[in-house]
């Protein structure tokens, strides 16, 4: 499985939300497999801990390198810990990639300040303390990545009204340039990839009932917007995030690399 390559050689990368919500390849598994199969020693993070390991039992039995975590991206001193518990057992952290997106339905009318507050902590507060925590450590080495999923949904409305998902999202984007830019002196990378409409397990258990119909119109009706004529897959974010986190990108930080099949370069059909 390892590519001859080797774009990731003996890094040790902690992809937060490594696991998948359902069946299939999530973003963050085809990340943390990609990362793995360029020679990376990954360390899975998820909220569900069964899910980082099957994540990590992928890895292992292509002949790669992973360890599973368990982390509440919601609470501090848990995603402080995954980072102390990572480096003690796997090494020091070379790149960290924030993979957390929650959500919830509904316009400004209808989300609570709680449910603004609970997407603000887990989709921005998260990559905050994850970065705090790897920091010194990359600022001490003089080298170091942090990678961000965003979302079109950060630019524009998709169709359905997700309001803190999308504030949120376009806060991670600022958030993660402001940290390229603050230790950029320090051979500290950071970057985003804003998603666009992408087939993954979560669409079809979060978003099934947002277009009206079956999981079929949902499909069909997402592939219709796009100027591709078709949704991206998790590889296709994955494969961004490998090359974003290699010295192949050795001069890219402070930005995004949108990846969304022409979406964000046109207006609905």
């Amino acid at each position: 499985m390892i590519q001859e390559s080797c774009l990731l050689k003996s890094k040790v990368c902690l992809v937060i939300g490594g696991g998948s919500l359902g069946p299939g390849w999530g973003i963050g598994r085809a990340i943390a497999f990609a990362f793995a199969r360029e020679g990376a020693i990954v360390a899975v993070a998820d909220v569900n801990l069964e899910a980082a390991q099957e994540t990590v039992d992928l890895i292992t039995k292509a002949g790669g390198k992973a360890a599973s975590f368990v982390v509440d991206v919601t609470d501090d001193a848990s995603i402080q810990g995954l980072v102390s518990d990572v480096e003690k057992q796997l090494g020091p952290i070379d790149v960290l990639y924030n993979n957390v997106g929650i959500s919830k339905r509904g316009d400004a009318a209808e989300t609570s300040g709680a449910d603004w507050r609970r997407i603000q902590d887990a989709n921005v507060t998260s990559i905050h303390i994850a970065a705090q925590a790897v920091l010194p450590g990359m600022k001490a080495r003089k080298s170091g990545v942090i990678l961000t999923t965003s979302s079109v949904a950060a630019q524009r409305h998709l169709g359905y009204s997700s309001v803190a998902y999308a504030a949120t999202k376009a806060a991670a984007i600022h958030l993660t340039q402001t940290i390229a830019i603050e230790y950029a002196s320090y051979g500290i990378r950071a970057n985003s990839i804003v998603a666009g409409l992408i087939d993954t397990p979560r669409i079809k258990i979060l978003l099934k009932d947002s277009y009206g119909g079956s999981i079929e119109d949902m499909q069909a009706s997402r592939n219709r917007v796009v100027p591709m004529g078709h949704m991206g897959d998790a590889w296709d974010i994955a494969e961004a995030a490998v090359f974003l986190a290699s010295d192949k990108a050795k001069y890219i930080t402070g930005t995004q690399l949108v990846v969304d099949g022409g979406l964000s370069a046109t207006v609905p059909h």
